[in-house]
């Protein structure tokens, strides 16, 4: 199997992927807190923007490397990539 489009991203991604744990586990304690309603909401907010980010990275690296390997190939494994990656984009788009 082939290395990850993110691989070289790795170690970056995975801190980034902490600190937007931290944020959860943020949320939760201000739930438990009893904090103000739109103070969360911010922060959800908040939270949701730095996924979105690590999303949108994810797909730029998957096009970058997965599909612009598949589409050198050709054939039928250039047109899967191509219509996985456009569904995976319909599906960030849609959250």
């Amino acid at each position: 199997m082939a290395a990850p489009g993110y691989i070289d991203d790795k170690q970056r991604l995975q801190r980034r992927l902490r600190r937007i744990e931290g944020q959860v586990r943020g949320l939760q304690s201000m739930i438990d807190d009893d904090r103000y309603c739109i103070d969360v909401l911010d922060q959800i907010s908040a939270t949701t923007r730095a996924l979105q980010s690590v999303a949108l990275e994810m797909v730029g690296d998957h096009i970058s490397h997965c599909v612009a390997n598949a589409v050198q190939q050709g054939g039928a494994e250039k047109d899967a990539k191509i219509a996985e990656a456009t569904a995976a984009i319909a599906r960030l788009v849609k959250s």
